[in-house]
């Protein structure tokens, strides 16, 4: 880890620095601004952590399985991780609610620093790296996702968990808690 020098010779700041080398990205490296966990855009504010959905069960259990080093263990001891292939009944709700990457890529979902798409995006934003565009983008598709929210909320009944699970599952996915619509 290397330290900022101000201009008086006083370390301001450390920097940390993570290289990422995994099945989707070799030699990656990136640098953590921001406290984990901590000084988030004001306009995102997701109700679960990484740490908390890999516990919950998320993407069939596939998502993170060649990339562990990257992230702190913690996040792995309770993961519902599947080594052998997609699992979906590891998922919160025991259904598929994933598109294939490969409609990720046409759509032009994924952006080249995140290759596995939105939730490395944020697993690397919740460590701290800032990237202020790509950011301000991801940030802005959370926010849209906050519809499924309400289409729960319109046709299930309150207190009824598993009603459109699917949808629920997708929630996850993106960090927000449909266990408590």
């Amino acid at each position: 880890m290397a330290k900022r020098q101000s201009l008086k010779g006083r370390v301001t700041a450390k920097i940390k620095w993570v290289t990422v080398n995994d099945r989707m990205q070799k030699r990656y490296r990136y640098q953590l601004t921001a406290p984990m966990g901590r000084i988030f855009d004001p306009e995102f504010k997701p109700e679960l952590t990484p740490k908390e959905m890999l516990e919950l069960g998320v993407f069939c259990g596939k998502y993170m399985t060649d990339c562990r080093k990257e992230f702190p263990a913690s996040w792995f001891k309770k993961a519902k991780l599947s080594a052998k292939g997609s699992d979906c009944s590891l998922n919160y709700f025991g259904v598929d609610a994933s598109r294939p990457l490969s409609e990720w890529r046409k759509k032009g979902w994924i952006h080249q620093d995140d290759p596995r798409g939105w939730f490395q995006w944020y697993c690397r934003y919740y460590m701290g790296r800032r990237l202020p565009e790509e950011d301000q983008r991801q940030i802005k598709r959370w926010k849209a996702f906050r519809r499924h929210i309400n289409q729960i909320k319109l046709n299930c009944e309150p207190g009824d968990p598993f009603c459109r699970p699917r949808q629920r599952q997708a929630l996850l996915h993106w960090a927000y808690d449909s266990r408590k619509i």
